[in-house]
């Protein structure tokens, strides 16, 4: 059985805005050596699957620079200083669409990749949102908001529309009706 390996030392090599890289020198329980592993450190990303009162899924356009592609993906973001994973939830709904929601849920929390990062993903279901304001947009951000009925959702991942990991993850929880085993934060 696997057992965890000692941490002999863990070293901040750089600092970027929404993560830091992180170096952990450790050591094999099954042979003693010591090995560098990279450690991608970041705030919790929270996740939102915005519904309107009529089962259209608020959903945004984006570019990502990591795949150099534009997704398809739900509206989400990262903590400011004291918010809470609500709180957060709350925020990038009105900024990056505009819309509000009458109730959140939280539908689950995962680690998003362990090998590499320290964060999880935490989703919520916002539901009857409603339009109240224009986006309000980062700088850093260029989106369009588009309505998706709900239906469509599962064929639009089985044909590759929506490809983002951990928005299938949401949309997981959404259709299987139950809370991941974490809970709520």
């Amino acid at each position: 059985m696997p057992e965890p390996w000692p941490l002999i030392r863990s070293t901040l090599d750089k600092s970027c805005f929404a993560f830091c890289l992180r170096t952990d020198t450790v050591r094999c329980p099954q042979n003693g050596q010591e090995y560098d592993f990279y450690v991608l450190e970041s705030r919790d990303w929270i996740n939102i699957i915005p519904l309107t009162p009529d089962d259209q899924v608020v959903m945004v356009n984006q570019y990502r620079h990591g795949t150099r592609e534009i997704c398809l993906e739900i509206p989400g973001g990262l903590p400011e200083p004291g918010d809470t994973p609500a709180d957060t939830a709350r925020r990038e709904l009105l900024e990056e669409t505009g819309y509000e929601a009458k109730e959140f849920i939280f539908l689950g929390s995962a680690c998003p990749q362990p090998a590499i990062l320290n964060n999880h993903s935490i989703t919520y279901l916002a539901r009857e949102v409603r339009k109240t304001h224009a986006p309000q947009l980062d700088e850093t951000e260029d989106i369009e908001v588009v309505l998706v009925p709900l239906s469509a959702i599962p064929d639009m991942i089985r044909e590759g529309e929506i490809t983002n990991a951990m928005v299938i993850l949401a949309f997981y929880w959404y259709f299987m009706g139950s809370q991941s085993p974490e809970r709520a934060p």
